[in-house]
Parts: C-alpha cells; structure tokens; sequence
C-alpha cells in the first residue's frame, strides 16, 4: 500500500489553466506549499482543448489538475486532492473540530467570494449591491474568522488561507482596476488588512502572485468586452 502511495505522488502532474485567474492561483499556491514540480498548461477559453474537455467533461471549465493518468476538478477540491495525496507541509490542521472550521470558512469564500468577480460584469448603476455584499463579507471575516490569529489555521498558511487569498487579493485589484476606491480599508477592517499582508509577503505567495499591473488591466480589458457586450444587445 504505502508503495502504490509513493507511485501516486511521483505520477506527473499538470495543471491546466489561464493566468491570472485567481481560481487557478489556488492550485499554484497548493503545489508550491507542498513543493510538487508540475507542468502548467494554458487553455484558450474561446477554444478549449481536447484534454480539457476529456479531463472536465461536465463543466468544461478551469483549472483542472492532471495527476498520472486521473484528473482532479473544481479549485478547492483540486486543493484538498493535494493536500491528501502529498503529506508534507500540511494545509489542514489534525484536530477534526479546527478542520471542520476551516473547511466552514473556505466555503464561506466560495460562496461569498463570487462578488469580487461580479465587479468586473456589473453595470454602475448595480455596482452598490455588489459593493454592499463584498463589505458583508469582510465584515463577518473580521468578526468571526481570524481572532488574533496570524493565518487561518494559526502561524502557518492552510486551505482556508489559499481560498480567501485568491478572494481578497484579487478584490484589491478590483479596487484598482475598476471601483476606484477601497472597500478593505486598515482602519475598517485591520485583522483582516493585517492577515492579507501576512499572506502576501509569505515567500511562496509572494514569488507566485500574478503581475498586479497586469491584473489589474487584465480585468478592466474583461470588463470593457464584458459591458460591450451587454450593450449591444
């Protein structure tokens, strides 16, 4: 058994995505956590491949994560694929209780963390809903989610961090790009300003966050074609 383990860990790995999708960043942050070596593969979403329609047939979508001969779909799945297949550098604490919260809370940014991406599709005149559910959001982080903790799970980045990072840090260039004004300002929300900062300068984060200029023109680009669109319906 602990051989067909070791097969399993050495099996090549791909990761097939497009840059600087935050969800894709997810996976990128995981396998260098853990120091797995893995070929990234770009997808063109106006033409996707013939592996990415076999390795995610049902929804087409990215990332998807090729181990050996298997795929593996859906970003924080794709996470905990690699948290289990791969033991060193644990991304979820031992104790079943403080699990069960992370996972709460890296569901918490699934569900609520969609928001942030509204804001690049959303027409000026809804922008103040979308505004007014992103703040609910951080509000019950700052209240609920860190304490005085550094990271989620404690000293060390976990599963919980990974999910909010790829929320919170793309809201900043959001913020940028597109809102012209903060939502997470310090003086509002200062466990949760002070837990992005741990997060960013964390040297495996740091070296592997897209270029935020990039980003940032990266997004206004989708939101010009994205109400172009609308438009001109």
């Amino acid at each position: 058994m602990q051989r067909n383990s070791k097969l399993s860990e050495m099996a090549e790995v791909k990761l097939l995505g497009v840059l600087p999708s935050p969800y894709v960043y997810r996976v990128i942050w995981a396998l260098k956590l853990k120091g797995i070596p893995y070929e990234f593969v770009k997808e063109n979403l106006s033409n996707k491949s013939p592996l990415l329609l076999k390795c995610n047939p049902v929804h087409k979508k990215i990332p998807v994560l090729v181990h050996g001969e298997k795929s593996v779909c859906e970003s924080m799945i794709i996470v905990e694929y690699i948290n289990e297949v791969w033991p060193q550098n644990p991304l979820l604490p031992n104790d079943l209780h403080e699990r069960a919260v992370t996972r709460f809370w890296s569901k918490f940014a699934d569900d609520k963390g969609s928001s942030v991406l509204k804001i690049f599709r959303t027409r000026e005149d809804e922008m103040e809903q979308v505004k007014k559910e992103i703040l609910e959001m951080l509000q019950a982080i700052e209240d609920h989610g860190l304490g005085d903790k550094k990271f989620f799970g404690g000293d060390q980045i976990g599963i919980a961090d990974i999910a909010f990072g790829s929320v919170i840090h793309w809201l900043t260039v959001m913020e940028e790009g597109i809102l012209g004004a903060k939502l997470l300002e310090a003086h509002k929300f200062p466990r949760l300003y002070s837990w992005l900062k741990n997060f960013q300068q964390a040297p495996v984060i740091k070296e592997n966050l897209p270029d935020f200029e990039e980003a940032v023109a990266f997004y206004k680009g989708l939101r010009e074609a994205s109400l172009g669109r609308a438009a001109s319906k």
